[in-house]
């Protein structure tokens, strides 16, 4: 597992977004894994730009997005479906046929869900998956006590998740307590993860992802089991690890290396 620290949430979203550039410029038709809630809208932002100044294009790039809110359609402005549009797919040349994000509203979520494995698997599986991490180390809706093998499902949110995401839903509004979510196993199938926190308050989560047992109790720790991570932090979501500075040191010295030789 690699971790990045950076001084602030800007430079975070400029590493992250260039990880996604470079790896379109090395597979124009790259499967890219992507995330909604608040971290993701600033790589989205740079993304964005990327696309304006002709730096990356998105015309062959297909996109699968970790979760929905079951019950709620894509048109609805608290899905996801919804959230990725406002504030990526309407701002860059990619063919929103190649975009997927759980049917929310499907007739059989079970099915749905079945579904969307096997539409992972038709794509040759995602190249670069993006992910935040929730406050209690969930990933996706894969909240603590999923399994770590677990697959694309119908899952309960958590009530901490729910207070958390409150805040986007009106007092009057329904609020769905269901999800449907990339399994920690179908995560774990990707090719490289990308981890963006930000913040004090997932200070406590990145510690138990990096440091902390490999458990359910915080699902993020199953990275631990990926060959090719990526977890990039800024220094107030970094400063519960034990040795800030050893992981510092070892990034300069990865720089050096690339710096050096080609990849």
């Amino acid at each position: 597992m690699k971790v990045v620290i950076l001084k602030n949430a800007a430079e975070v979203a400029a590493y992250g977004a260039q990880i996604f550039i470079k790896t379109i410029a090395a597979k124009p038709n790259a499967v890219l894994g992507l995330a909604t809630g608040s971290t993701p809208l600033a790589l989205y932002k740079e993304l964005i730009a990327a696309r304006k100044e002709n730096k990356v294009s998105f015309s062959q790039v297909s996109t699968f997005n970790l979760d929905e809110y079951l019950g709620l359609a894509g048109t609805h402005p608290q899905s996801y479906r919804y959230f990725m549009n406002q504030q990526l797919f309407d701002h860059i040349d990619i063919d929103k046929a190649r975009t997927a994000v759980p049917a929310g509203d499907a007739v059989n979520p079970l099915k749905a869900c079945a579904a969307y494995e096997a539409a992972i698997v038709a794509k040759g599986g995602v190249d670069v998956q993006l992910l935040g991490i929730g406050r209690n180390g969930h990933i996706g809706f894969n909240e603590p006590s999923s399994s770590l093998r677990s697959r694309t499902r119908v899952k309960t949110l958590t009530r901490a998740t729910i207070e958390d995401n409150a805040r986007f839903f009106g007092p009057d509004e329904f609020q769905p307590h269901l999800s449907l979510t990339m399994g920690i196993g179908t995560i774990l199938e990707s090719k490289k993860i990308v981890l963006l926190a930000t913040g004090e308050s997932k200070a406590e989560a990145i510690k138990a992802t990096v440091e902390g047992p490999l458990s359910a109790a915080c699902p993020a720790s199953a990275l631990q089991l990926h060959e090719n991570v990526i977890v990039i932090v800024d220094e107030a979501a970094a400063s519960k690890l034990s040795d800030v500075e050893f992981f510092k040191h070892i990034e300069a010295e990865n720089q050096k290396i690339l710096n050096k030789y080609s990849v």
